[in-house]
């Protein structure tokens, strides 16, 4: 993981291996004051549980099918696509047709307990 006086270079294939390998569904691999960063994986038919955020969230679709929940809109995702969610806006991923893999960015970084 990278601190805040560590320049950082990630390969995605390590990072899924890693994440494979853990018993949670995030892992994060950046950290900083400013911002966090993180690759969250669902299985398709999986139930994200994630509650809403201290911190504003940007999603980018690495790989996976599913539908986002955002504060009762329901927004379909695919590979790139990328989306802003605010600080405390209520949302989660449902409906997952292909194993969804996601890079998370948290702006600061993430504080709030996740129930991933």
């Amino acid at each position: 993981m990278a601190d805040e006086k560590t320049y950082a270079r990630f390969e995605m294939s390590r990072l899924v291996a890693e994440q494979l390998v853990g018993e949670r569904p995030y892992l994060e691999f950046v950290r900083h004051d400013t911002m966090s960063v993180g690759l969250y994986v669902l299985d398709a038919g999986a139930t994200d549980l994630q509650k809403p955020h201290a911190e504003d969230e940007l999603y980018y679709v690495i790989e996976g099918r599913a539908v986002l929940e955002l504060d009762g809109d329901q927004r379909p995702v695919q590979p790139g696509t990328i989306v802003f969610v605010p600080a405390q806006m209520k949302h989660r991923f449902h409906s997952i047709a292909a194993k969804l893999s996601v890079l998370v960015f948290f702006a600061p970084a993430e504080s709030s307990s996740l129930a991933r």
